[in-house]
């Protein structure tokens, strides 16, 4: 059986969407849990796991650098298939919590019950870790009086023994995060989609270039569903673009403005063309 890893400990918002995904797909994998998200796509890239499921954005809370980052300066990693998940936190505690003190998860997750955190626990000190899922280990780790509470999914709460104290806190109730399934490019095929994800480093220094680009898609009618810039790690101020397009265009038309973006780019590169799927998970 083949490999996938995700982002662990047991309980997490990766781990249920990868259940998901492997009941919908012909061919299920065993999933490996992985200790960050860099873990991951490190272990897809050298061979060890032959996908992963890694956060990108969050329609909260914006885009994933650590993915981002990675795949940029990845000569050997694709996208194989896009997930949207819609996210559902719950605040748990061990049974016997009266007054919560401490609130712990992910950074993520803290940002998306902003709100709900301010208005309903104004005074409680807030303490991010690597993932939900380990934030409800810690709660269900800590004595009661220390008022420990985790924002964190059902699962993770039921696996650690742990107490709802309020449930769907996020700020929005269309919180959602889109995930993509990571490949080792030497070991997949090339396929078709909904999306064509490239990176590119345009010529920053010289004013339009980024709108020179911009018109070769539109001039070709191709739509981009996302657009996002990251610093290029180069020197201050030099940026790469990561863009989405809709591949649904004629096939010649999508090449076409691809190899104009790429004579206009310092270099370019395509991450892959792959599905969207939205999970029924509401």
């Amino acid at each position: 059986m083949k490999r996938m890893g995700i982002l662990g400990p047991r309980g997490t918002h990766s781990e249920a969407a990868a259940v998901w995904l492997n009941a919908h797909v012909d061919e299920p994998r065993e999933l490996v849990i992985c200790s960050d998200i860099y873990d991951v796509l490190r272990a897809v890239e050298e061979g060890e796991l032959d996908a992963g499921l890694v956060p990108v954005e969050n329609s909260l809370e914006g885009s994933i650098n650590i993915t981002l980052d990675t795949l940029a300066r990845s000569d050997h990693l694709t996208v194989a298939r896009e997930v949207i998940w819609r996210v559902h936190n719950q605040l748990m505690a061990r049974t016997g919590v009266v007054e919560v003190k401490k609130i712990i998860s992910h950074a993520q997750p803290i940002s998306q019950c902003r709100r709900y955190i301010r208005k309903n626990y104004p005074s409680a000190e807030l303490e991010t870790v690597q993932s939900t899922a380990r934030a409800a280990e810690i709660a269900a780790a800590s004595d009661v009086s220390d008022g420990v509470a985790a924002i964190c999914t059902k699962r993770a709460g039921e696996l650690n023994d742990l107490i709802a104290l309020a449930t769907e806190i996020q700020d929005n109730i269309f919180n959602s995060t889109r995930f993509f399934e990571v490949a080792n490019a030497r070991a997949i095929g090339s396929t078709v989609g909904d999306k064509v994800l490239i990176i590119c480093q345009i010529h920053g220094e010289r004013p339009g270039a980024l709108c020179e680009v911009l018109e070769e898609f539109a001039f070709r009618r191709v739509n981009m569903t996302r657009i996002e810039s990251r610093p290029a790690r180069t020197k201050l101020g030099e940026y790469i673009f990561f863009f989405d397009l809709d591949a649904n265009v004629p096939p010649d038309v999508l090449e076409q403005s691809i190899d104009a973006v790429t004579r206009r780019s310092i270099w370019l590169k395509r991450l892959g063309a792959f599905p969207v799927l939205a999970a029924d998970n509401v």
